[in-house]
């Protein structure tokens, strides 16, 4: 007699059929809160027999939700990120976590140099001037500035910061970068503080990890440092900006442009930001192409598949005490 499938908490739709449903329905139970009445009651219905729940950034997983499930043992997040997930509770209770790295580092990157360039040559405002029939000899639309050559500075050189720090040798950039501790492996120099990096640097861009560690790390001394002409770029999360600081230091001149595809309570994004034509705004869409995505999703049902045929995820997020 076959052995019963074990159960999977699916907490969102896969985007693209191919990206590993078929997979996970050949391995698991799958239990689909949203398809329900209830989806409180979808859960409580079957939650001893619950072992794998599936999580990402948009789907917050808190030690509540991890307590209601007793016999839970792997949660498998689609993402670098898994903020969202209360890890260090997963993790005191012998669950694993895992995440989808690699696979997105080229695509966030290239979002990150969308933005550079984006508010660096005011491409929004120069579409929208063309398509209002603006454009004309007597008014002819604003200067805007140079990227090649700029001084970079990146928080965070982790996959996805060595990625955006790679392309601008394409741009003839100095560069320096900010971590918790120096990296002997990479060639750029490192500033000892974030005010330092912020005060050298004409583009800021962040990468690094979300969290209680890293939430409003760009305050307005941060915002200060950089600078009348300076240009904030955010593809990390939303939480280590202070908006509220962020909104200010535009609207009054302090800070230069803003390229943001996050925000600290998505979708939410503040009047104050999409009032001002200084900031280009994207839907956090870094890695929303149709081939990382794919990539994205079918590892996501690799750790899944893993843990139930092995007891391991392949990408076990490592423990955090």
């Amino acid at each position: 007699m076959a052995q019963p499938k074990p159960t999977l908490l699916q907490q969102f739709n896969f985007p693209l059929p191919e990206q590993g449903q078929a997979r996970l329905e050949q391995a698991f139970t799958i239990i689909r809160p949203w398809e329900a009445a209830d989806a409180d009651a979808a859960i409580q219905q079957h939650r001893d027999s619950i072992t794998v729940l599936l999580s990402s950034a948009l789907t917050s997983t808190p030690a509540e939700l991890i307590d209601r499930l007793p016999n839970l043992r792997a949660i498998c997040s689609v993402g670098v990120g898994y903020d969202s997930i209360d890890v260090l509770h997963a993790q005191g209770k012998g669950i694993q976590v895992s995440n989808t790295p690699d696979v997105l580092n080229d695509c966030v990157a290239d979002m990150a140099w969308a933005l550079i360039l984006g508010t660096a040559r005011n491409i929004a405002p120069a579409d929208r001037y063309v398509r209002s029939s603006q454009w004309s000899m007597q008014n002819m639309f604003p200067l805007s500035n140079k990227v090649t050559g700029k001084k970079l500075g990146i928080v965070g050189l982790g996959r996805v910061g060595q990625a955006i720090a790679e392309r601008a040798a394409g741009f003839k950039m100095q560069l320096r970068y900010h971590n918790r501790k120096a990296r002997g492996d990479v060639p750029w120099e490192y500033a000892g503080s974030l005010l330092e990096l912020a005060s050298w640097a004409d583009i800021l861009v962040l990468a690094t990890v979300g969290g209680a560690a890293t939430r409003h790390l760009v305050d307005r001394p941060v915002l200060d440092a950089l600078g009348p002409q300076g240009i904030l770029v955010n593809i990390a999360r939303g939480s280590v900006v202070d908006e509220a600081a962020l909104a200010l230091a535009l609207q009054e001149g302090r800070l230069g442009a803003a390229g943001l595809d996050v925000f600290e309570a998505e979708p939410h994004v503040p009047d104050a930001l999409k009032s001002l034509d200084n900031v280009l705004l994207q839907p956090h869409v870094a890695s929303a192409t149709v081939e990382t995505r794919r990539d994205m999703f079918n590892l996501l049902v690799d750790n899944a598949i893993a843990f139930a045929q092995t007891g391991k995820v392949i990408n076990l997020v490592p423990p955090l005490r």
